[in-house]
C-alpha cells in the first residue's frame, strides 16, 4: 500500500482545514518526539520520564489535563523526525511539539513547528543553530557553546596552556570544537592539533596514540553518550593517559553516571563541564532525585531534567495565557520566564528564546567507594553565546 505524505503547503491546509478529531476541549496535548529504541533510546526514556514525573507532580493547569503522546524516532532520522512531527499536528492535533534528544531531528521537526505556527519545546538538542529554525521554539536543556566556551576559558586559567582536541565528526562535535577553541584561545591558551572522528567509533587507541605524542597539557574531547565513554576511557588506560597528570577534559556525556561505571577507575581526575547532575546540592534537586527514584528506580540525568524543565515552561506558559494554547501565546508567554529547577535558578532568554543557567565544572573522584561528578567550580546565569 502505497503512503503519501504532504508537502509544506498541503501540510499547512491539513492543519487548517482538519477537524480536531477526538480532541476535547479541556485537554492540551504534547507530542514528545523521541528515540525510545536503537542505541539512543535510554536517552528518550530519561527524557520522558522527566515530563510524565511533572505531569504526574502537578496535575491539570488552567483547567487543562495534559497528555502526552510519544513518538519513537529510533535514532539519527530526520525525515522520520519531521514526518512524526507533521502527523502530530495533523493527525494527533497536538498544541506542542516537544522532545528532540537529537540535533538532526529537532532541525527537521522545527520546519514543521514554523509552518503549522506550533509551540516547541526543545527538551535536549543542544547545537546552537537549532533555536533559530523556529520561532515557536524554546530550548530547556543548554548549548554546546554555552558549556564548552565556559570550559575553553576555564581550562585556560587552570594550567592547561596547551591542548589537543577530539570530537565526533557531527554537529555537536564541531560545534563543541569550535566553542571550546573560542574560549580557549580567547583566554590565551594553544590548540596544538585536533581531529574529528566517525560519530559510531568503536576504538580511539590511534586517537589517543597521536595525542600523547603531542604531549598537551589538556585533552578536550567530546562524544556522544552510550557505549563511547566506555571505550574512550579504556584507550586513555591503555596508552597510560593518566587523567590527574594530563587533564582529560569534555562535555558532561563522557562522565555520566553509565560512563563511570563502564570506565571505572580510569575516569579519576576527569573534568566535565555540565547544567545537571544527580549529586547537585539543592533542595530543589534533593526532591527530584528521591520523587524520580521513588518512580523509576533509577537516577534522573540531564535528559531527565531537560523533560521535566520542558514541562514547567508548558505549564507556566499555560498559566499565564489562561489556557490559549496556541503558539503565539504561548511562545509570548514563555519569553522571560523564571524558576528554580532541580539543576539551580534557570530562565528563557526573552531575546534569543534559550535558556540562562548556572554551569559546572566537575572533577571525577571517589566518594565513598564510589566514583561521582565532584563539583569544583560554577559560573552563574551563563547565556550562550552569540
Amino acid at each position: 500500500m502505497k503512503r503519501i505524505f504532504l508537502n509544506g503547503v498541503a501540510l499547512l491546509a491539513a492543519a487548517t482545514l482538519l477537524p480536531a478529531a477526538g480532541k476535547a476541549e479541556d485537554t492540551v496535548k504534547v507530542g514528545m518526539i523521541i528515540s525510545l529504541s536503537g542505541p539512543f533510546a535510554d536517552t528518550g526514556i530519561q527524557m520522558l520520564n522527566g515530563a510524565k514525573l511533572y505531569v504526574k507532580q502537578h496535575g491539570d493547569v488552567a483547567g487543562k489535563k495534559i497528555e502526552i503522546i510519544a513518538k519513537d524516532v529510533g535514532g539519527i532520522n530526520p525525515p522520520v523526525a519531521k514526518r512524526l512531527a507533521q502527523e502530530l499536528v495533523t493527525r494527533d492535533n497536538v498544541d506542542v511539539i516537544a522532545g528532540f534528544d537529537l540535533t538532526p531531528n529537532a532541525l527537521a521537526a522545527a520546519d514543521v513547528s514554523a509552518e503549522a505556527k506550533k509551540f516547541m519545546v526543545n527538551m535536549n538538542a543542544a547545537t546552537a543553530i537549532v533555536i533559530s529554525k523556529s520561532p515557536y521554539m524554546v530550548r530547556t536543556s543548554m548549548t554546546i557553546p554555552q558549556l564548552n566556551t565556559t570550559l575553553g576559558a576555564w581550562a585556560e586559567k587552570n594550567g592547561v596552556k596547551k591542548a589537543y582536541t577530539m570530537v565526533a565528526d557531527f554537529g555537536p562535535g564541531i560545534d563543541a570544537e569550535g566553542a571550546f577553541t573560542k574560549g580557549f584561545t580567547g583566554a590565551g591558551g594553544q590548540v596544538a592539533g585536533s581531529v574529528r572522528m566517525a560519530v559510531a567509533n568503536p576504538d580511539f587507541s590511534a586517537y589517543v596514540s597521536r595525542a600523547k605524542d603531542l604531549n598537551p597539557e589538556g585533552i578536550f574531547v567530546m562524544i556522544p553518550g552510550g557505549a563511547m565513554p566506555g571505550a574512550f576511557g579504556k584507550a586513555l588506560a591503555e596508552r597510560g593517559i593518566d587523567p590527574n597528570k594530563t587533564k582529560v577534559m569534555g562535555q558532561m556525556e563522557i562522565a555520566d553516571e553509565h560512563a563511570l561505571a563502564s570506565m571505572g577507575d580510569a575516569a579519576l581526575g576527569i573534568i566535565t563541564v555540565a547544567h545537571y547532575d544527580y549529586n547537585h546540592k539543592s533542595k530543589a534537586n534533593e526532591d527530584f532525585v528521591k520523587a524520580y527514584n521513588a518512580e523509576y528506580k533509577r537516577n534522573p540525568d540531564f535528559f531527565s531534567v531537560g523533560g521535566y524543565d520542558g514541562m514547567h515552561v508548558v505549564y507556566a506558559a499555560l498559566a499565564k495565557t489562561k489556557g490559549k494554547a496556541d503558539g503565539e501565546s504561548l511562545i509570548d508567554a514563555a519569553k522571560g520566564l523564571k524558576w528554580e529547577s532541580p539543576r539551580g535558578p534557570v530562565s528563557i532568554d526573552p531575546e534569543t528564546r534559550d535558556i540562562v543557567q548556572n554551569v559546572y565544572i566537575r572533577k571525577v573522584e571517589k566518594v565513598g567507594g564510589k566514583l561521582v561528578n565532584v563539583e569544583i567550580a560554577k559560573f552563574d546565569n551563563v547565556k550562550s553565546p552569540k
